[in-house]
């Protein structure tokens, strides 16, 4: 290290600096380095030390280092700095100091007492690396990691965040909130129909219109794919929250004009009031989803307040848990496999275990459809304990630990961990079962990681010791501290299919992939993005530095009974490129 071999320097005079050593290490060393006398006049100062600063070494010798001060710091710091630097022969810190061209700037600073044989101080030693990059690295993450990248609102964690506070500030007081919960009409259909390139920017441009109709002080977040939510702070009246509806629900049904072509789309809103409907923002967030369904399946592009009479319509809720229920009951879900492939290393890392679902009545009814609907009728526990059988079940009876020895991924519903048993009752469930949680990967979202962190860094490290590895399903959409990762003990972090599915035609989703690389990196978590479709998105991956990559481009999700298949016919293609 730099600093070690300078207090290691017994040649060092108050006269000058020698030239060998000049040239073995003042040429050599990345950090900037000037050497001062008793006076704290500078003696010397190496190339690292022009390159940051702007001076040259004529410029600063026989000045003191006030000729770098920013004007930040007080009198009373310096005073501090050097009064340690005397007691104890060292300090070291952050400082902001100014470049010749008037820049100020971060630095980390170590200041060293150089001492004599004798041990009398001669001379002193500053070495500082530039904290600039840094400090706008940990700004952009910061910013990613509060706003959504897409349209620039804040994201879940943000939104949370912020009504926490709302709501601590409101508890000492009477004041209303309302909470809006927005879902875009048929969205899905313009995704599919017109590509994903034109969805994103229709809801950017939704995002600019709800913006305009609301104050500084009130909050609005991307929730999901094309959910918003509003925060209304400090209403006198529920009118209040209408009449924002109503204008939300007029801005966004004029047309969008978008490729020269005009979009139509309307919205469904939901509305909750604080303290009315309840005292947490999840409690607020519920009854507000509630609503919106209620306005949506009761005729689409309007609003619906909260009221504990809200019931469905629809008589496909009805049959839906009817049927669900039969299902749970006599076990006729069944599960499919999709691989994870090292890009690196060109082998099967994986299989990541997905539910499907076909009743008799409702015919193939999607995950995205019952899964929720399991966990508002309190189905989940005894669904998801049906889920992990049929995972253990597959991978006993198809043998799916042998060749790669390829771990099962599981995804977990946030509302089941949550609940207070769920770690032994996924504890009894793979001990019935016989299986090894070593052979297994709990995939949980962004949100169900970072709520009740405490709570959930337990139940994460219950799962760790029991074998079980950890996965962020879902990253970069927008929820997680990134400072709060690091507490918990993740594995890997899974990419959002969204940014993969844009990361050859949009720039942002390219940078914001890579910044999640590195990032996982630094934290010692591997990465894997879901979703690559094409050669040309894997390219650009391997090249970014994921190493795990998994989509239809290799497969789509197959039962387990081709698994074996899938594995030979895998490792024969890998053995005619060789």
């Amino acid at each position: 290290m730099a600093d070690q071999r300078f207090v290691e320097m017994e040649e060092l005079t108050i006269s000058g600096f020698p030239i060998e050593l000049s040239e073995k290490v003042f040429q050599k060393v990345a950090e900037g380095i000037m050497i001062t006398d008793l006076s704290k006049r500078i003696l010397h100062v190496n190339p690292a030390f022009e390159i940051v600063t702007g001076f040259q070494r004529d410029e600063v010798i026989g000045h003191t280092p006030k000729i770098l001060q920013s004007g930040i710091h007080k009198g009373d710091f310096y005073q501090s700095m050097w009064t340690e630097v005397q007691t104890t022969g060292e300090w070291q810190g952050e400082i902001w100091n100014r470049r010749k061209n008037g820049e100020i700037y971060p630095e980390w600073l170590n200041i060293m007492a150089i001492r004599d044989n004798a041990g009398e101080i001669r001379n002193y030693c500053g070495i500082f690396t530039d904290l600039t990059d840094r400090k706008s690295a940990e700004k952009e993450l910061k910013e990613m990691a509060l706003t959504d990248s897409l349209t620039g609102v804040s994201n879940r964690y943000d939104f949370a965040e912020r009504m926490q506070q709302l709501l601590k500030t409101s508890e000492k007081y009477t004041i209303t909130h309302s909470l809006l919960f927005l879902d875009l009409d048929r969205f899905k259909q313009i995704n599919d129909s017109l590509g994903h390139d034109i969805g994103d920017r229709l809801l950017v441009e939704v995002s600019q219109r709800i913006r305009e109709l609301i104050k500084n002080k009130d909050i609005i977040a991307r929730y999901g794919g094309d959910e918003f939510v509003i925060a209304l702070s400090a209403i006198k009246h529920p009118r209040e929250a209408a009449h924002l509806a109503e204008s939300i629900i007029d801005a966004l049904g004029r047309p969008f004009l978008l490729n020269e072509e005009e979009i139509y789309i309307s919205t469904s809103i939901g509305i909750s009031l604080y303290p009315n409907d309840g005292q947490t923002a999840d409690e607020l967030l519920r009854k507000a989803d509630k609503a919106m369904y209620f306005s949506k399946e009761n005729g689409r592009n309007q609003f619906c307040f909260f009221h504990d009479e809200l019931k469905p319509s629809s008589k496909r809720h009805v049959v839906l848990e009817s049927e669900l229920r039969k299902a749970i009951e006599l076990k006729t879900v069944k599960m499919v496999y999709q691989p994870k492939i090292d890009i690196v290393n060109n082998r099967i890392t994986g299989y990541e275990a997905l539910v499907r679902w076909e009743s008799e009545k409702l015919g193939q009814v999607s995950p995205a459809e019952f899964i929720p609907h399991a966990e508002s009728s309190g189905l989940i526990a005894p669904l998801s304990e049906l889920i992990f059988e049929k995972v253990c079940e597959d991978f006993i009876q198809f043998n799916m630990e042998r060749g790669n020895k390829a771990p099962i991924s599981i995804n977990i519903s946030g509302m089941h961990f949550q609940q207070s048993q769920f770690v032994s009752t996924l504890k009894s469930v793979f001990e019935r079962m016989n299986c090894q949680p070593s052979f297994f990967e709990l995939e949980l979202t962004e949100h169900t990681i970072m709520a009740n962190g405490t709570e959930t860094a337990d139940k994460l490290n219950e799962l760790k010791n029991l074998g079980f590895k950890i996965s962020v399903d879902d990253f970069g959409t927008g929820y997680s501290s990134l400072s709060y990762l690091h507490r918990f003990p993740i594995d890997y972090l899974k990419i959002d299919r969204s940014f993969i599915s844009n990361i050859n035609g949009i720039k942002e989703n390219e940078l914001i992939v890579n910044a999640i690389i590195n990032m996982a990196a630094s934290l010692q978590m591997d990465v894997i993005a879901e979703g690559a479709e094409t050669a040309e998105q894997v390219e650009l991956l391997r090249r970014l530095g994921c190493g795990i990559v998994q989509g239809y481009y290799f497969s789509k999700p197959m039962p387990a009974e081709s698994v074996s298949y899938f594995v030979e016919e895998w490792n024969i293609s890998q053995q005619e490129r060789v």
